[in-house]
Order: C-alpha cells, then structure tokens, then sequence
C-alpha cells in the first residue's frame, strides 16, 4: 500500500516543555489509525502535525509525500480532511450549506462563490453516506451535536483528501449520538476503501469495528502501535493509562474495565 504519511523521530517542544518525544508513525492507504492516551498525552499535537497546521521542533513529518518545512502548508491541508468538533460556526447555516464550505476551507460561504452542479451532487451523496439525507436543509443551530459531527465530516470529505484525521469526533455525544457517528464512519469507509484514517481518543469505547492499528501515548512517547489485535491488549493499554484493566472485544467493538484486586 501507498504511504500517506510518515512521522520520523519526532520531537516537539514548548516553552521548554516536551510535549513529543521520539515519535515515529506510518500510515498507509486504506489504514485506519486510532490515537489513545490519557489527556495530555500528545495525541491532538501529534494530529496536528500530522495534519500539517503546526511544525516539529525536531525530526521529520511528510503528509502525502511532501515534507513539512518545505511545502506551502496551505495548499498541502488542501489535501487533508481534517475534523475539529469545535468548529467556530455561529451562523445558521443549512447543512448542505456548511459542508460545501469544505471546498473553500472557510466556516462561511465565500462570497460570489458558487458550487457547480457536480459539487453540490457531491455534496448530497456525503449527506446521504453519513446519516443527514433528512436533516439536509436543517438549519446549524438545531442540528444535534451528533448531526453536527457528522456534517463536519461530510465538510472534510469535499476536497476529496486521501486523509481524514478526527480529533475526538464524540465529543460531547450521547449514547445514541455516539453509535449514529461510529456507524457512519464503517459506512465512509466501506465506500472509500483507499481513505485513510487517524481518530484521536481516549475511549476504547469510542472505537469503530474498521480499526486496523492504534497507536498507545504515555507522556508524550510512544508506548506501543501497530495492528489493533497486538496493541489493545489489557496490560498494555493499562500501562497507557496507569490502570489495571481488562479489555474484551465482541462484534468489532471494544470495551474496558478496572481489574477487580483479589
């Protein structure tokens, strides 16, 4: 498979403070990344710049085989879907509306832009594809946080980019929420097989059933990745989280649970 980045020991410093040490990551076309950790881990600065919006303090990070520090990073997040469930909108935009803005990477409509016929057939397929096809003319405001995840995603996906990052896309969901935008991330994927994922979380829980590889922080290092079945396991997520756990896995899913003291 195609690479569609790669991260080589890298190191990201701030105001002194080591928030990434050593870090080193490939993804692949069609892989589908989680990023766990407890808070203050890393994952969102590693998402960040594996997202091209910030720069390494040491060693290297190439998104769709363009090096970070000699490429425009405008026009290299062009080709990255990148998926923020803080999205400053505070208009009230129609669904439809707000994920055509994902072909001007604007929160509103640019003025005088129009989309042609294709995009907004594009548009609508997304829609449909994450679960909005009755919501589509819904105004922003009404929207669930739920619906609201899922249009973003729809947003991300206009550009058509071979990367889609979510940094902690259930946020904020209820339980209902939370399954609406899992199984519309397995439908994303089974009709985009070459799209590659990173989802950032610290829930297990959170996890959908197309999970290939995880990546475990602790600290700002990596404590282990690779294939889902020989990173999640309870003592290794456990050390991730300083916890003695046990983790179980049915139907694709995963769950966790403290390991009782005999």
């Amino acid at each position: 498979m195609s690479e569609v980045l790669r991260a080589e020991d890298v190191h990201v410093v701030r105001d002194g403070r080591p928030i990434l040490q050593e870090v080193s990551l490939t993804v692949r076309a069609g892989e589908h990344w989680a990023l766990l950790g407890a808070n203050g881990a890393g994952k969102s600065t590693l998402l960040q710049l594996l997202g091209a919006l910030t720069h390494p303090t040491r060693g290297t990070v190439e998104v769709l085989g363009r090096r970070i520090g000699r490429v425009d990073l405008r026009e290299l997040r062009t080709y990255v879907g990148h998926v923020d469930p803080r999205h400053p909108l505070s208009e009230p935009l129609r669904v439809r509306d707000v994920v055509l803005t994902g072909l001007t990477n604007s929160v509103v409509p640019v003025p005088r832009w129009r989309p042609t016929a294709e995009q907004e057939a594009r548009a609508d397929r997304l829609i449909d594809t994450l679960g909005l096809a009755e919501r589509r003319e819904a105004r922003w405001p009404t929207l669930s946080q739920g619906q609201r995840g899922r249009a973003l995603i729809a947003r991300a996906l206009m550009p058509e980019p071979r990367l889609l990052l979510l940094d902690e896309p259930a946020t904020g969901l209820d339980l209902p929420g939370r399954e609406q935008l899992i199984g519309a991330l397995d439908a994303l994927r089974a009709e985009h097989p070459r799209l590659a994922t990173v989802l950032v979380t610290h829930h297990l829980e959170e996890l959908p059933p197309g999970t290939s590889h995880a990546m475990l922080l602790r600290d700002g290092r990596v404590l282990a990745q690779g294939p889902v079945d020989g990173v999640l396991t309870g003592d290794q997520v456990g050390t991730c989280f300083g916890l003695p756990l046990v983790l179980e896995r049915g139907d694709g899913r995963w769950s966790v649970r403290v390991r009782r003291r005999v």
